[in-house]
């Protein structure tokens, strides 16, 4: 066994009882790192299973999220489910629930319920507005979070419509990664003290860190972004996107004078428009003009080898042809009939992860009544 790879989170068992995106996301990584993580799902399981397109007996997005975990359809308002439930909260040392506030504490399985007979639990607790507050019941998703916020509003087409985002930025932006760090915080500190933690994750205020710009910004002028005018949503001819000749687009970031320098010499901009200080508007719809003036593979040819941090907007298959999106990972996710494909690419670094394994998602079973199941139950 000495071949066997040691993990961080080797012996750390987590009671994951969430559903979809974001929450589950989290339990994966841990998971990656070791942790044994046992989901437990509504009577009929994971809506997510039920999304197309199907790999096996679930969803393919479900057998993404959920690789190497177990899942169990639990019904916490049935008496001798729950206490089969309640025996699994005292072994674990994660409790992961994405309920409005209050909701745990109904059904009996409330972080002080939980800490009364495992003291050292780490219970995170997912919401969207908080724990608190006149929003804190409120149903919501991603969309509505970046909406309520002002985030959507920063960056706005012609017509001055905000469009809709390229990822679900506030389910992992605002929950899956500081859900993740702060659980291994609060497992670091439960090492050092011999204390669990009730933990509280807002989606919406996580997306505070998004907007650390616009923070600063207000703090020393008093004023708040302005839609699709600032330096990184509009208003510089330094970073916008371009259409070319046959509708393709150049993505420009050439921020740093030098980029910025070497840009306008590569595209044969009048010299008149070098200095964008005071005349953005001028400098953007002439640099507009000149891409507009070429296809895309014109551009492709001036920009490639130069740094000037322009690129063509890729397609898909041009992504995954020049080798920048990975959809050859060594890790597998199999489904019951032993069919199989390469899974998401972990965020885990290799040095931290096994790397290369096949590991199923979790068939749905009847909650277990003797406590934790042996790791190596799928």
């Amino acid at each position: 066994m000495d071949n066997v790879q040691a993990l961080p989170l080797d012996g750390i068992r987590v009671l994951d009882l969430s559903t979809l995106l974001p929450r589950p996301l989290a339990t994966l990584m841990l998971a990656e790192a070791g942790a044994d993580v046992v989901k437990l799902e509504r009577p009929g399981g994971d809506e997510m299973r039920s999304y197309v397109p199907k790999f096996g007996e679930a969803s393919a997005n479900y057998a993404v999220l959920n690789r190497g975990k177990r899942a169990y359809a639990a019904d916490f308002k049935d008496p001798d489910q729950f206490e089969s439930v309640l025996k699994l909260a005292s072994e674990t040392d994660v409790v992961l629930e994405q309920f409005r506030p209050g909701v745990m504490d109904r059904l009996g399985l409330g972080y002080e319920k939980i800490r009364s007979i495992n003291p050292r639990v780490v219970y995170c607790s997912i919401t969207g507005y908080g724990p608190s507050g006149i929003n804190a019941c409120r149903a919501g998703h991603d969309l509505n979070y970046l909406a309520e916020t002002g985030l959507l509003s920063v960056v706005v087409d012609s017509d001055g419509k905000p469009p809709i985002p390229l990822a679900p930025m506030a389910d992992i932006a605002g929950e899956t990664y500081p859900a993740l760090v702060n659980i291994l915080l609060a497992l670091r500190l439960r090492d050092r003290t011999g204390h669990g933690a009730h933990l509280h994750i807002s989606m919406t205020h996580n997306l505070h860190t998004l907007m650390y710009g616009y923070f600063a910004t207000h703090q020393a002028s008093g004023r708040w972004p302005r839609p699709g005018v600032e330096l990184l949503t509009g208003g510089s001819p330094r970073y916008p996107v371009y259409e070319t000749a046959d509708g393709r687009h150049v993505a420009c970031a050439a921020l740093e004078q030098k980029f910025w320098e070497r840009l306008v010499d590569l595209v044969e901009l009048d010299a008149q428009f070098h200095d964008d200080a005071g005349q953005e508007e001028a400098v953007i719809a002439a640099l507009a003009e000149r891409f507009a003036a070429e296809p895309a593979k014109h551009w492709q040819t001036v920009l490639t080898g130069e740094d000037v941090c322009a690129v063509i907007v890729a397609t898909w298959d041009e992504g995954v042809n020049n080798g920048l999106v990975n959809v050859q990972a060594p890790e597998r996710v199999s489904a019951p009939d032993g069919s199989s494909f390469s899974t998401l690419p972990s965020s885990i670094d290799p040095a931290l992860r096994e790397v290369g394994t096949t590991r199923p998602y979790p068939c749905l079973a009847s909650v277990p009544t003797d406590g934790w199941p042996s790791q190596h139950e799928y």
